[in-house]
Order: C-alpha cells, then structure tokens, then sequence
C-alpha cells in the first residue's frame, strides 16, 4: 500500500518560510547538476566520441573510396579507338599501340589489362579484348548511353535526403533516451535515500525538479552543440569532396528545436521517476515518454520522402525538432510554417513543464507502489 511521509515529520513542498527563494534554488541545484555531468567520465568520454565521429564522417569518409580505389585500368588502344577511351576518365588509362594485333599482344604478355580495338563486325565498330574475366566497367563505359535531362536539378539526392533523415533522428533518440534516463535515475536515487525529504526542507519542490531538468538540458545541448560544430567544421574544410550546400542552416535550426524539445521530454522524466520508489518499476512509468521519443526516430526513417507526413509530423511537438530541420533542407514549406512550429513547440514544453511539476510536487514524497499518470494528475 502506498504511503505518504507524514507533514508532521517533513514540511509540505512550497510551505516553508527558511526556504530559498524559487529562482535562486533553480539556479543552485541546475548549477550542481551541471557540475555532476561535467566531471562526469562517461559524459566526457561520449561527447569526445560522438565528435570524433562526426569529424570523420564528414572529413574522412568521402576520401575513403580514393584511398582504397585501385589503379586506373591499363587498355591497350589503336588510333581509332583511342578517342572513345580517352573520354572515360582518370579510371583508364589508354596505351596507344601500332596495330590491333600489338594491342592483343600487349594484353596476352600482361602489359595491358584489356584492349579495345576495330571490329567491322561489331554493332558498335569497336571490340574489347581480356584474358579470362570480362571487363564489365570497361564495356558498361564504353557503351553508348541516352541523353539524361534533370527537370529539378536542386532535388536533394535521395541518399543524401535518408541520410540527413537519420541523422536527425538518432541524435534526438540517443540524446533525449540518453539524458532522460539519467534524470529518472537521479530522481529514483534521491527518493530511495531520504535525501529528498532533507532538500525539500530548503528547497521547493517545483525549483527542484525545474533544476534538474534546466541542469541536465543545459548539459545535453553542450553535447548536440559540441557534436553539429563539428559537423560543420568538417563540412566547411571538406566543402570540395563533400558538398552538402543548404545542410548548415537546418543543422542550427535542429539545435534550437532540440534544446527546447529535450526540455519537455527531461520534465516528463522526472515527472516518471517521481512516482516510482524503485529503479525497477521506472520502465512501466516512463514507457509513454519513450514511446513519444520513438515518433520522430521512425517517422522521418519511414516518411523522408513524404512531404504531406513531413508537414503534419513538424505540427506534432514531439517530431516537429526532427520534421522542421528536414523539411527547411528539402525546401518544403513557407517561413511561418517553420516558426509556427517553433512557437507551438515553445506553448507545448511549458504546458509539460507545468504538467510535470504538478505531478513531481504530488508523488516525490510518495513510498510503495508505483502510481499511474492517471492517479498521479488526480493527485
């Protein structure tokens, strides 16, 4: 059976007059919080990875097919077909050779990897010559291709779209799972040793849990901020093999978002954790917040190509920080969409904020059974 402490033995949250003012106490435990993080070796360790990482994928990833290519193919050629070889590329290199019999020599001695040579015969006029395997990137090349006419050149490329989509939405996964669950933990350990009920004797309820969340934001935005810096640095200097033009903005509106959608979600954790005596019943309390976490990730992996799904999903405040940066990189939507979005996000994170201090206030000094969210609003 659950049970409250008594107000005889600790003082109802938001009643005492030795107190510290609200603000104050906000700025106070969001100060240790970030204190906590920022010595914290598995949050130096991740944030040094995670830029590592994205120095590499932007710098050295586009150099890895250079670095591991091959030698450019050796084809023994004669002065009629030396022309058609020459205009393949850096890929092949022609070897201009007397005869067609020489070319075929050259390539039965090894001194050539294939040859191409006159064939009346052939449709094409031409004939390429191997020793066992076929050179398929050779005759693919060589072979007379349609004019191709592009109606949108500035489409983003399909890849490219997936790629940025996914992007978005596993750093608002892994960032806002990550963070969350450490506020919930935070929040367990306090209440499971009693030291809740020491703060609550000089600080409210409400700044208290205000704190931790703005505390640990603060923390989790240093580390999306650190991570897109590096991605930017690293598209700036690799702007010749990576040219990823219009990716900078959306990468700056996808931090704004972020940091005001990581805060909804962190006071919905800590609102989770507050009913919960036990680490081991936060998974029943904090499902429906993962579960809204989840929205975004899947929605722009399965819809990035739907532009009625983006539109809808950048209204929703939960994927409108994934949607929103996705939709401004396809230039999809007008300007006041985008910041209507923003402010609908900005209402909605102050309605969770407000929602998740009531319940925080109601259920932080509640022992026992795990409480519902319907029980919890009923307070």
């Amino acid at each position: 059976m659950s049970t409250v402490t008594s107000p005889a033995s600790t003082t109802a949250p938001g009643r005492s007059s030795r107190r510290t003012p609200f603000w104050s106490a906000v700025g106070t435990v969001a100060a240790r919080e970030m204190k906590v993080k920022a010595a914290s070796r598995p949050f130096i360790i991740t944030t040094l990875i995670l830029i590592a990482a994205a120095l590499a994928a932007t710098l050295l990833a586009p150099r890895l097919g250079d670095l591991f290519a091959g030698d450019a193919m050796h084809v023994a050629v004669v002065d009629q077909t030396a022309p058609a070889v020459q205009s393949l590329g850096d890929d092949y290199a022609p070897q201009t050779f007397a005869s067609a019999d020489a070319a075929r020599d050259a390539v039965r001695s090894g001194d050539a990897d294939a040859a191409v040579v006159p064939d009346p015969a052939s449709p094409s006029g031409t004939s390429v010559l191997a020793m066992t395997d076929a050179p398929t990137d050779l005759v693919q090349a060589l072979s007379t291709s349609p004019n191709v006419q592009l109606l949108d050149p500035s489409a983003p490329n399909p890849g490219l779209r997936y790629l940025i989509a996914f992007g978005f939405g596993i750093a608002f996964f892994l960032a806002a799972i990550t963070f969350g669950q450490q506020i919930a933990v935070s929040v367990i350990e306090e209440k499971q040793s009693r030291i809740v009920e020491i703060l609550l004797a000089a600080v409210p309820a409400r700044a208290m849990m205000a704190g931790k969340v703005l505390g640990n934001a603060a923390m989790a935005i240093l580390q999306v901020g650190l991570v897109a810096a590096a991605l930017l640095l690293g598209l700036q200097i690799n702007g010749d093999v990576l040219p990823l033009d219009g990716v900078g903005v959306p990468i700056l509106w996808f931090v704004v978002l972020f940091s005001i959608g990581f805060v909804m979600f962190a006071a919905l954790y800590a609102a989770a954790a507050s009913m919960v005596s036990r680490q081991e019943d936060i998974g029943s309390t904090s499902m429906p917040v993962m579960l809204l976490i989840m929205l975004p990730y899947f929605g722009v992996i399965f819809f990035n190509d739907n532009p009625d799904a983006l539109r809808v999903m950048s209204w929703i405040p939960f994927s409108a920080p994934v949607a929103v940066p996705l939709r401004i990189f396809l230039q999809q939507g007008a300007w006041w969409e985008h910041v209507g979005s923003l402010l609908v996000l900005l209402v909605s994170t102050a309605l969770a904020i407000w929602l998740a201090s009531a319940i925080y206030e109601r259920s932080i000094l509640r022992m026992g059974k795990a409480l519902t969210w319907r029980t919890a609003l009923r307070g």
